[in-house]
């Protein structure tokens, strides 16, 4: 693969017939799958210890979707997020996006896939000091194909007033949502985000998630959520749980709750 293109001019997928859990999750969804994993297997070498961070993943994420991915330090869920994003490859497995095999796309084609399809959200900031919130996300329009702007995007995620604040004047929830701003801004079709609660304290985690959930209500963007935290799972479409570099649950929420219903 030399590119990733848009969905609509993409090949078949393959009609190898999916896991138990993902057929289930298929029915359910009644959407196309926006990523398909199978025997997804991560190697890290470590001088003279191999450590395998994930050990045969076979999963489908679907369009619109809100997926948490809940697990232990340890589990593997990272280094999910990351091969789903673009940032690692596997050692062993695939993955596709609409139809698209990441594992086969050289670095050119993982670049234009990140910048045209994925936000990222992490959980430290990453905001540039020297910058105000409106010049932050401006980074991101100013190389984006079709972008919001940059005010568009911060009043999205309830910053409309702090449009012109230095990240040292804003709170770490405020500055989280900066980051969010930044990440929606180009419009992407998924928004991978990795502990976005992780630094803040519950009040503050709250506005985070709000903000995170507006985005795939509204926007329909996918929406992949990894945490350690069994509450925020409550509020997702469907939460897979990790342990050791496996799948070791699936559950589907057929009411969810809102982050201010959250028991954490």
């Amino acid at each position: 693969m030399s590119e990733v293109e848009s969905p609509a001019a993409t090949a078949p997928l393959s009609t190898a017939p999916l896991s138990t859990y993902e057929t289930s999750a298929a029915v359910i969804a009644g959407r196309e799958a926006a990523f398909e994993a199978r025997g997804l297997t991560k190697i890290y070498h470590m001088g003279e210890v191999d450590v395998q961070a994930l050990r045969g993943i076979d999963l489908a994420l679907y369009e619109g979707e809100f997926v948490v991915l809940l697990g232990p330090s340890g589990s593997g869920k990272s280094t999910l997020l990351n091969i789903l994003g673009g940032l690692d490859i596997p050692t062993a497995g695939s993955v596709r996006y609409h139809h698209h095999d990441l594992t086969a796309a050289g670095e050119s084609a993982l670049t234009r896939y990140r910048r045209e399809h994925v936000g990222f959200v992490f959980q430290f900031y990453n905001l540039i000091p020297s910058l105000t919130a409106e010049e932050n996300v401006a980074l991101v329009t100013e190389i984006s194909t079709s972008p919001m702007r940059p005010d568009e995007a911060l009043r999205l995620v309830g910053l409309g007033e702090r449009l012109h604040h230095f990240p040292a004047q804003l709170s770490g929830g405020e500055q989280q949502r900066v980051a969010i701003a930044r990440a929606v801004a180009k419009r992407p079709s998924v928004l991978l985000c990795d502990e976005p609660t992780g630094a803040l304290d519950v009040r503050t985690g709250i506005v985070v998630l709000e903000a995170i959930e507006r985005i795939n209500r509204d926007l329909g963007t996918t929406t992949v959520v990894i945490t350690h935290n069994a509450s925020i799972a409550d509020m997702a479409d469907r939460v897979i749980s990790l342990s050791d570099g496996r799948i070791s649950g699936v559950k589907h929420n057929t009411t969810k709750k809102s982050p201010h219903e959250l028991e954490w």
